[in-house]
């Protein structure tokens, strides 16, 4: 009897150390995967802390260049503002202000050109209209538009006979750009997009015609 009754002992000793190895081993792979789930959260928040921070600054970086003279802008004034059905003969290229047509081209990205007289409009409204070059690279053209559609107020389309790579037109006030990535662009947008110069601030820019 003493025999068995220690048989038993030993088997329900060896089966509470199983299960204590056992219970180890999960404690310590539930504290791995805790660990490693911490880990990932921690690097994902510091990265997107760092994105946002990043974009802070460059953000304030823009609005700083922006409250500064633009080099190389261009400001003209005592431009008319009637509607008119005729072709109209700007002393710009593009035009950037003047009479124009009475519906504005809504706002954003055109890969034709637009018509001049409505584009002018949108400049009235507040509107910043970036015309490029016909032969301006794919990878430009695909930055450009990334950047119109971010904005609400811009106007992006090529324009026929353009030389300069890229302009930057709002109503009254012209820059011509080296290409997609001129540090004056995003300074000038901020600037100018619904700028003071605008003469109707908070007009629609949207609700007219495409193209």
């Amino acid at each position: 009897m003493e025999n068995k009754r220690q048989t038993r002992e030993e088997r329900r000793a060896k089966s509470a150390a199983i299960r204590a190895r056992q219970e180890a081993a999960e404690r310590r792979q539930k504290f791995l995967i805790y660990g490693i789930s911490s880990l990932v959260v921690l690097v994902l928040i510091g990265a997107v802390a760092f994105v946002l921070v990043g974009e802070s600054r460059q953000q304030a970086a823009v609005e700083e260049a922006a409250s500064q003279p633009i080099e190389g802008v261009q400001t003209f004034e005592d431009l008319s503002r009637t509607h008119v059905p005729e072709p109209v003969d700007y002393g710009q290229t593009p035009g950037v202000g003047g009479d124009h047509a009475p519906v504005w081209t809504n706002c954003g990205t055109y890969t034709s050109p637009v018509e001049e007289k409505r584009a002018v409009h949108s400049l009235e409204h507040g509107a910043v209209w970036l015309t490029y070059s016909p032969d301006l690279s794919d990878e430009q053209v695909q930055e450009l538009t990334d950047l119109a559609d971010s904005r609400s107020y811009v106007l992006l389309s090529p324009y026929p006979g353009q030389e300069e790579p890229l302009k930057a037109s709002a109503w009254g006030t012209q820059v011509v750009l080296d290409g997609a990535g001129d540090e004056r662009l995003e300074p000038f947008i901020a600037a100018y997009a619904q700028g003071p110069q605008t003469p109707e601030p908070g007009a629609a820019c949207s609700g007219g015609v495409d193209g």
